[in-house]
């Protein structure tokens, strides 16, 4: 009896596990994917600039001001990431707006 009940509560998370790691690949697949679900490499490219200057930052609050990295690399890394972002969201207002139009 004991192990039936292991069994159950073994196979019951693991279909549970399964269903949220399916959730998460299609949420992450739509985070880098344009509206009509084809690879973006303007979000990729501007959500991994985010991230990596986020991290920097983060880690150079901890350290000396002679590890800091130049003002203007961090500049540059955050125009790439927000112009990346902010091109993303052009695209999708001209799509809209493409689409308006031609119905």
């Amino acid at each position: 009896m004991r192990e039936s009940l292991l069994f159950y509560m073994y196979s019951h998370n693991t279909h549970n596990m399964k269903k949220i790691l399916d959730s998460f690949r299609d949420w992450v697949k739509g985070l880098f994917s344009d509206e009509k679900g084809t690879a973006s490499s303007k979000r990729f490219v501007g959500i991994i600039c985010s991230l990596t200057l986020c991290i920097t930052l983060y880690h150079n609050s901890f350290s000396d001001q002679n590890t800091a990295p130049a003002d203007g690399l961090i500049d540059a890394v955050a125009l790439l990431a927000f112009g990346c972002l902010g091109l993303t969201s052009i695209d999708k207002f001209v799509a809209n707006k493409n689409n308006n139009t031609t119905v």
